[in-house]
């Protein structure tokens, strides 16, 4: 055992608060690395404790038991065994614990002491269990389990305090180590539910209440149409909440963008960057963060309230009919956010032909980057009317792109299923967690990381291709005498008009050619690249804010239709296709995810194009 840094692994079930807890006591002390040769994440920080002793933590893989089906699983293992190869066996273990939940957290708990090596059991997410009138005995629980417990809130500031006071502390005995047969599943089930009957009591209304909702939100029928009434509604909001915040953001841009320009000399290099480059671009995308949060919202409040876990058991088995292993669905869920984290979700997956079947169809759902293309293209072409009534017709379109998202995922899965030699399937297994009022604090959290993050994206990325993209337009200068706006001169004009040849047969202009280019790094840099490139194309310094209006007077409806289409599929992303070969290793499943969505994406273009110039 060391002597000096004390070596602490971190373990516990996915969602226990484990990472939290490791950032809180890490901050930005931290390096993340994959363990060799695989695709799991290794993160280490380190601390030092109030008695100047230096704590080096080891985050490792969430799991649910040592019956090791992931490779996630199997490396928490070995690590904790001593046996990963570089890798020292840790000095103590910190198993982590849902509070809330701890019927589902306590037998990994038990199998973690059966090790035989020093554990502290840190029961987290204490301030919702009270909130929930959840009572735990902690002596009494230290007493049964043989360990060190205690409390920890990990999303509050100082809400590690006991925990770094009790490892700093002396190091507590182990209990003897335990062969994998010495205890049956069956066994630590029963000392589960001996633990808990001993040292937790349940407020009494809790199960009834849930089980009279789960009559309603479980039920085969009833339960798929709430779902789906639920999520309508909230693609209404989108349309219908944030425009009036929306306008706000439109004209605050149109202020500033107006005082910019006539600060700065008119016909330099500096005027143009600043109105037909920066604030056209970057202000066309800014409009949307109301709708982006909005979306948010909805989902935030639906996880924290215990909903989305029921909306996966509803799900299961549709998606093992489409072939998808009902462990898919939380990737999937995740892929609504971002397909990155998504596909890095997958490692739950312990089939390896459903861990790709599910990575390859990630990209089909609808990720809040391309809410932006959606909403100027809806907002310029479908009529702000409602629909018999009640109903937004813009809502009901946004609502349409992203059911066309998940029909389209479930038919590839289908499909590669029929290809695939081995058909069985995987049920799913998940705890239902209780049903509870969402916290008002953790969602307003979530939504300002959201917030952080669509704006880091705008003075990020967008920003310096945005700023690419004004160069690309403006030079080379036009020859003297010419009669067309300079970006017809420019090296985007000439790259936009070869492209043509290509996407015409789908309606695509080249000022839409030419914003798919940049649109690869992150789709919602198509919206400030049109808005750049049509501010080129123009003289009014104001059509930062005025994108929509512009293309629909510019466009056919086809054409829109047509772009819809195309970013339903197309993998305008090259972070999902890099993390794709992370993920997989495989640069031919890179190959095979960019070849079938590009080409799925160019055929749903043509034919939306055609129908729809036929029927206009």
């Amino acid at each position: 055992m060391s002597t000096g840094t004390l070596r602490i692994a971190l373990v516990g079930n996915p969602n226990c608060g484990k990472t939290a807890l490791f950032n809180q006591l890490t901050g930005g002390r931290q390096k993340v690395a994959n363990y060799a040769g695989v695709t799991v994440e290794r993160k280490e920080g380190r601390f030092t404790a109030p008695s100047g002793r230096l704590l080096q933590l080891l985050d490792l893989p969430g799991t649910y038991s040592f019956d090791t089906t992931s490779p996630d699983e199997q490396i928490t293992r070995d690590v904790l065994e001593g046996n990963y190869p570089g890798e020292a066996a840790p000095d103590l273990i910190v198993c982590v614990a849902d509070a809330t939940n701890l019927r589902l957290h306590l037998r990994f708990v038990l199998e973690v002491k059966r090790l035989g090596r020093p554990v502290v059991l840190a029961l987290n997410m204490m301030d919702a269990a009270r909130r929930r009138g959840i009572v735990i005995d902690v002596p009494e629980l230290q007493r049964r389990l043989g360990m060190p417990v205690v409390e920890t809130i990990a999303v509050k500031r100082g809400g590690a305090k006991a925990l770094i006071e009790r490892v700093d502390g002396e190091i507590p005995e182990a209990a003897p180590a335990q062969p994998d047969d010495a205890v049956s599943r069956a066994s630590l089930h029963a000392q589960v539910r001996e633990i808990l009957a001993a040292t937790v009591t349940m407020p009494r209304d809790t199960s009834a209440i849930d089980d009279a909702i789960d009559r309603w939100v479980l039920h085969p029928v009833l339960g798929l149409g709430i779902l789906a009434v639920l999520m309508f509604m909230i693609f209404q909001a989108v349309f219908s909440w944030a425009q009036p915040i929306m306008d706000l953001i439109e004209g605050g841009i149109t202020d500033l963008g107006g005082w910019v320009a006539a600060a700065v000399p008119e016909g330099s290099a500096l005027h143009s960057l600043l109105t037909d480059g920066i604030f056209a671009g970057l202000g066309a995308v800014l409009v949307f963060l109301p709708q982006i949060l909005i979306l948010f919202l909805f989902i935030l409040i639906l996880e924290e309230s215990g909903y989305l876990p029921r909306a996966a058991f509803l799900l299961d088995r549709m998606m093992f009919k489409a072939g998808l292993t009902g462990r898919a669905f939380i990737p999937l869920l995740s892929s609504f956010a971002c397909a990155i984290p998504g596909i890095m979700a997958t490692r739950s997956i312990t089939d390896p032909r459903d861990r790709l079947t599910t990575i390859l169809v990630a990209p089909l759902m609808t990720c809040s980057a391309r809410l932006p293309v959606y909403t100027l293209l809806i907002a310029a072409f479908i009529p702000q009317q409602t629909v018999w009534g009640i109903f937004n017709l813009q809502g009901i379109v946004l609502f349409t792109l992203y059911v066309a998202g998940v029909v389209s995922a479930l038919i590839v899965a289908f499909v590669i299923k029929r290809f695939r030699k081995d058909k069985s399937e995987h049920a799913l297994l998940m705890e239902l967690p209780s049903y509870r009022m969402p916290n008002v604090r953790d969602v307003a959290l979530g939504l300002w990381e959201r917030a952080k993050i669509f704006l880091k994206r705008v003075g990020g990325i967008i920003l310096a291709l945005t700023v690419l993209l004004w160069f690309l337009s403006s030079f080379p200068a036009p020859p003297d005498g010419a009669t067309q706006p300079a970006i017809d001169y420019s090296l985007a004009g000439r790259i936009g008009r070869a492209l043509e040849y290509v996407f015409a047969p789908i309606g695509f202009n080249w000022q839409i050619c030419i914003a798919l280019i940049p649109g690869l790094a992150a789709r919602e840099v198509a919206v400030s690249a049109l808005g750049t490139v049509y501010a080129m194309s123009g003289s009014d310094d104001t059509l930062a804010t005025q994108l929509g209006p512009v293309i629909a007077n510019q466009w056919s409806l086809a054409t829109a239709l047509s772009l819809l289409a195309w970013y339903v599929f197309a993998p305008q992303c090259m972070s999902t296709l890099a993390v794709i070969r992370r993920e997989t290793n495989s640069w031919r499943n890179v190959g095979i995810a960019a070849g079938y969505l590009f080409a799925l994406a160019y055929l749903a273009s043509l034919i939306t194009y055609q129908v729809a110039r036929a029927l206009s």
